[in-house]
This record gives structure tokens, sequence and C-alpha cells, in this order.
């Protein structure tokens, strides 16, 4: 405490402290305020500590849906207990997850969620044996689940794309470059034209490439590594989606675009 040059105390520091308890009261009212968010009350929010910004984004989609709680998949439960999306696409994603994490797939088949699209990572071992182009049944059956979910969303989507990969068969040598591309190549068009029997979607909005050895995800010298590298890619991209480059894709699934592990 200060003293007054009388010889008296200050109460200066009343000022203060009652300044500081009036904040902490109107943080408080704020907080409680918005303890149902809604998009209406968030955009004022931002806008009274950011009055130059531009347009706020909003943090939910459904001023309805906000009641709920979330699932840890990104849906929201509503009081029936039943989980409700922001759209198809999301549904989609969460459903394809299950499935994969249901029947114990997860070593052998990774779903990814990016802004706007899906990405589906199969290790080879599920579709096909070794040098060859012919679909198991193991992946006929993995096929069959995804086209019923896409079935389901079908308008939803703006284009699915096929990726085909193989692997550099020695740790020093590159692969012969007729049975490398081909081999590549036909397992994705394999894929894509099982899909395409199904009738789930517009053949115009399926695409397939076949990348060789030259999209690798892992290093050639060891077994475990290449095995990685041998692997077919479905990305399912929203129909108002900008399509990305694969290095875009690779960067935000694999956290690589591929090309620092090529000889």
């Amino acid at each position: 405490m200060k003293k007054k040059r009388g010889g008296g105390i200050s109460n200066d520091w009343m000022n203060t402290y009652s300044d500081l308890v009036t904040l902490l009261l109107c943080f408080f009212i704020l907080l409680y305020s918005i303890s149902s968010v809604d998009s209406a009350k968030w955009k004022m929010i931002v806008k009274s500590f950011n009055p130059s910004g531009g347009e706020v984004s909003q943090i939910v989609e459904d001023a309805e849906a906000s009641n709920g709680t979330y699932d840890v998949e990104g849906g929201i439960l509503d009081e029936g207990g039943e989980i409700q999306f922001a759209d198809d696409f999301d549904e989609m994603y969460y459903k394809l997850s299950k499935y994969v994490e249901m029947n114990g797939l997860s070593a052998d088949v990774e779903v990814t969620k990016g802004d706007g699209y899906t990405f589906i990572t199969f290790r080879n071992n599920i579709f096909f044996d070794g040098d060859s182009y012919v679909l198991k049944q193991e992946g006929k059956d993995v096929l069959d689940q995804l086209c019923n979910v896409i079935d389901n969303v079908d308008d939803s989507i703006g284009e699915i794309q096929i990726l085909g990969h193989t692997s550099q068969a020695s740790p020093t040598e590159k692969n012969e470059v007729v049975s490398d591309r081909f081999l590549s190549s036909n397992r994705a068009s394999e894929v894509l034209v099982y899909m395409q029997k199904k009738n789930i979607i517009e053949p115009v909005k399926l695409v397939s490439i076949g990348f060789g050895q030259f999209r690798p995800i892992s290093s050639f010298e060891t077994r475990e590594s290449r095995a990685k590298n041998r692997r077919v890619e479905i990305i399912i991209s929203k129909n108002d989606n900008v399509v990305k480059s694969l290095d875009n894709y690779y960067n935000e699934v694999y956290g690589t675009s591929g090309s620092e592990l090529q000889n």
C-alpha cells in the first residue's frame, strides 16, 4: 500500500481491483451466453474482437445440431443416440472407418479424411498376389462394402481416382520399365472396372492411373519398407472440391510427397 504525503494510506489499489472484478464478471457472463453456441452469436463475438476482419467462419454447420453431443468420429449424437452428420460425405467416411475397424483391417486398409476428400490406402496383399493383377476374393469383398457406401452418396462425389503402385524389387536396381508400368496400371484398372460394373456412380467420375515404382511412401532398403510401397489408393473427392495435386494429398496423408524417397 502506498502512503499519502500526509502519512495516510492511499486507496488507489481499490480502483484497479474493482476494474479486475468487473472484467472477470463480464468474462463469465460471456461464457454463459455462448454455452449453447449458435452461428449468429459466434459471428457477433468474433466481429466485436476484430471489426475490420472479413467473413467469419461458422464453428457449427447446423444451429439445430449444436444441441447434441459430439461423437468421436465427428458426427453429432442427437437425443435418441442417433449419429447426425454435417453431410453425406462425412457419413461416408464414418461408415468406411467403422467397417475397417470392425473387420480388423486396420493393418491393411487406412482411411483418412481431408478437406473435401477421403483418402483410402489398401496394402497390396488385400487385392493382389505378387506380380498379379487378378483381384483376390478378399479384395472383392472389401470393394463390395466400399461400393455399397458410395452408392448412397454418389451425388456428393465429384471424382474417384484409383492409383496403382509397385515397389522396386531390389534396393539398388530399378524395375524393368514395361512390366513395372503395366502391372501398376492394370491393378488400378482392375479395381476401377470392378467398381464400374457395380453401377454405383457415373463412369466419367472414375479415373485410374498407374505410377509404377515412382511414387514411394517408404524406402526400398528393406523387405518391410518395400512392401509398404505396393499398394492401391483411392481418392474420393467432393463434387464442389478443388482437386489437389498428388503431392498435396501425400503431404497431408503420409507427411511426404514421395519424391524425396526415389533413388
